[in-house]
Formats: C-alpha cells, sequence, structure tokens
C-alpha cells in the first residue's frame, strides 16, 4: 500500500487537500472552543462575591490595647490598636531574633524586612496593625493578646506571634500575612 504524500510535502506548491486539512483542523479547534466556553465562563465569580472585594471597616471605637475581628473574603481581619506597650516591644526585638525576616505586608515590597514599622499602617500610624487571621501553620485562628510574646497564639499546633504578628516559636513558617488596606479616614480602614 502505497503512502499519499501531498504536494506541499514533496516541495511543491499546496494542494486543495491540504486546504481541506487546514480548513478542517480550523473548524475543529473553533468548535471545541465554542463548546468549551460556556463551562470556563461560568467559573468566574459572581457580583455578590466582586463585591465583597473590598470592604470599609468602622475603627473610631478602638482604643489602644483594643482589637476587633472582621471578616474579608471568607476571612478573619484582626485589627489592633495596640498600646505603646506593645509598640516598644516589637520595636525592641532585633530582626535576627525573627523566625521569619520578612514582612509578609501587600502594601510594601515582597522582600521588605519585617521590622514593626514594616508590618504595621506605617509613619504615624505605628499603632494599628491590619493581619489576616489565619495561622500560616495549618490556618487555624489564633487566640489575641495571648502567647509569650503578647500577640497571638494558635493553640492547635503551638505558634507564638508577637505584637506585630510576627512568628516567634512554633510550626508556623510564615509571619501573619497583611492585606492591601488603606485608611480612608481617621476612623475608617479599607481592606482590599
Amino acid at each position: 500500500m502505497s503512502e499519499h504524500i501531498t504536494s506541499s510535502e514533496a516541495g511543491g506548491e499546496p494542494t486543495r487537500r491540504d486546504f481541506l486539512y487546514l480548513a478542517t483542523g480550523m473548524a475543529g479547534a473553533v468548535g471545541a472552543v465554542s463548546v468549551a466556553w460556556p463551562f470556563i465562563d461560568q467559573m468566574r465569580p459572581d457580583a455578590s462575591t466582586l463585591a465583597l472585594a473590598s470592604i470599609e471597616v468602622d475603627i473610631s471605637s478602638l482604643e489602644p490595647g483594643m482589637s476587633l475581628t472582621a471578616k474579608w473574603r471568607g476571612k478573619p481581619i484582626f485589627i489592633r490598636n495596640r498600646t505603646d506597650k506593645e509598640i516598644n516591644d516589637a520595636k525592641d526585638t532585633p530582626i535576627s531574633d525573627l523566625k521569619d525576616p520578612i514582612a509578609r505586608n501587600a502594601n510594601l515590597p515582597a522582600d521588605a524586612q519585617a521590622t514593626d514599622v514594616a508590618r504595621t499602617a506605617g509613619q504615624g500610624k505605628e499603632n494599628w496593625i491590619v493581619m489576616i487571621g489565619s495561622c500560616t501553620h495549618l490556618g487555624c485562628v489564633p487566640l489575641g493578646t495571648s502567647g509569650e510574646y503578647g500577640g497571638w497564639f494558635c493553640p492547635c499546633h503551638g505558634s507564638v506571634y508577637d505584637t506585630a504578628g510576627r512568628i516567634r516559636k512554633g510550626p508556623a513558617p510564615m509571619n501573619l500575612f497583611i492585606p492591601q488596606y488603606a485608611f480612608t479616614s481617621d476612623k475608617v480602614i479599607k481592606i482590599g
């Protein structure tokens, strides 16, 4: 049985058969995309999910030493108005004593060091700390103002965070993450 070689394979001009192969392949690709598109399109988030992309939290009632927990994208968000002692304790901790020296702050470059100021709202607002309240070990929710360093403590596996949310002891590999946020006024924080 002889194998058919098209003239284009033999080095000549394209033939009608070459065109038919190409047209059939293109029609098949367009058909596959048109069948798959409704399934792909239905995976996009709906309007109610997109509406939760950012939230505004009223912090006017938080005195120094008080915290609140908000919910953003299904995760707890810890917002704390730290006391002067908590700020000083965090500032006095050398980076070399930290288990994770990276700030993990979405508002800063990815390689920013985990100084106290890099973990807070910044100059003039060092008392405010906003973090995603999920332990970086297995995602448990740590207890506030607990543990050896007066920050957060995850009782599930013993991870201990300081007053800046930096991991100090236990199995958690990273500091608590800080989401994208900004103060829209002295009383309101927009997260996301």
